[in-house]
């Protein structure tokens, strides 16, 4: 029993360490903070053995993540992007699902609409719907191109494109289990969401005036946490759709309060101290890093072309419709391709629920680190294309 104790302390100070050195690497620091789980887990060093306890720990730090995600948004920003962000979110989620799909087909074989192949195949689609904009807003912010209209267009894509993947995640789930009809999955999903919204308003009266009595203390963030375990409890027991949702819809519930960032902010630090480390590393820890089959060789470079291309063509094929210029279109494609959190978060969720193995984690990891090294290169590289031109 108290061995898992060992295990956490070792988790933390490796997690830490790899993700620093990942940092400073110019890469994201959960890709450290994955790779720490790969020297722990049972293929290489083996100092670490997955256990339900660290699983249990790490679903916990998995909703903690949408949670803060979910308070991170800005519904103004959702409000004022319009139809151009909408559209381009939407081509950034319906162009790499579908390629996603055919390609898993292409390599493992094309299955019935319906049958348990047919999902994973589509699975993996879901997994490259997904958008991560950290890196991109930091890069434009760097290259002082955030504020201007590409860089708005980008931030609001990417904002309604993780809301279009969650719900999309959510129906697809749904179908794993093999009673449910399509009709009644996306009742549920559809019932759901008009439950979050009745009970969502109500909440949300609730909390502004707690807020407005007891501003800036921490019973703000306990009762948030209490909200955010609650919905993705009822998200999973009464609506049989992912907990995550559930975390998700009551960080939107929240982010209009005015301490929503204090909220985030406490949030953060039990995510970042605990949680976060444990659910990263747990991914490295149940990822099979075995290239030995040729076949997932190649299936993972080729989902790493898909995954990159499928953002830069969906996107930018919109933004061209939406009257962007040939090179605005490349940057908003090229914004949108990043990988992330939310990526690994949809990964972890398929592997409980069965609809992927863990070997494709490996695929994923490559996606996040490939696309977290590009897309900075490549902005700054459009960039400095166009102020020359402009000089000429």
């Amino acid at each position: 029993m108290y061995d898992i104790f060992k295990d956490l302390a070792i988790i933390l100070v490796a997690a830490k360490f790899c993700g620093i050195l990942a940092r400073k690497l110019k890469a994201p620091q959960v890709v450290g903070e994955i790779v720490a789980g790969l020297l722990l887990g049972p293929s290489l060093l083996g100092l670490v053995n997955q256990s339900d306890f660290l699983a249990q720990m790490a679903e916990i730090g998995v909703v903690l993540l949408m949670f803060s995600a979910g308070l991170e948004t800005n519904l103004e920003d959702l409000k004022k992007s319009g139809p151009v962000a909408f559209a381009i979110a939407c081509a950034g989620v319906a162009v790499p699902l579908v390629m996603g799909t055919v390609l898993y087909m292409l390599f493992y074989g094309f299955s019935p609409l319906g049958s348990t192949g047919f999902y994973e195949a589509v699975f993996m689609g879901v997994i490259l719907t997904a958008t991560s904009v950290s890196i991109t807003v930091q890069a434009l912010k760097e290259l002082g191109h955030l504020k201007e209209y590409v860089g708005t267009a980008i931030l609001s894509a990417a904002i309604i494109d993780d809301v279009i993947g969650i719900v999309v995640l959510t129906v697809v789930i749904g179908f794993k289990d093999p009673s449910s009809s399509p009709a009644s999955v996306l009742m549920s999903t559809v019932l759901f969401f008009v439950f979050a919204l009745v009970v969502g308003s109500l909440i949300y009266w609730v909390f502004k005036k707690f807020d407005a009595y007891y501003p800036h203390t921490r019973r703000i963030p306990i009762m948030g946490l209490a909200l955010c375990l609650f919905l993705a409890y009822v998200a999973e027991t009464y609506f049989g759709i992912a907990d995550i949702t559930g975390a998700y819809v009551a960080g939107i519930i929240l982010c209009s309060l005015k301490d929503s960032e204090y909220i985030a902010t406490k949030m953060d630090t039990s995510s970042y101290l605990l949680f976060g480390p444990v659910f990263f590393a747990s991914i490295g820890l149940k990822t099979d890093v075995d290239f030995s089959s040729p076949t997932l060789l190649l299936f993972t470079l080729a989902f790493v072309a898909v995954g990159l291309l499928g953002k830069v063509i969906g996107c930018g094929l919109v933004a061209k419709l939406c009257r962007f210029s040939n090179s605005d279109c490349l940057k908003v494609g090229v914004g949108m391709m990043t990988r992330g959190e939310v990526a690994l978060i949809v990964s972890q969720k398929g592997l409980s629920v069965g609809m992927i193995s863990s070997e494709f984690f490996t695929c994923v990891i490559v996606l996040i680190v490939v696309s977290s090294v590009l897309t900075p290169i490549l902005l700054k590289i459009l960039y400095h294309r166009d102020s020359l031109r402009a000089e000429g």
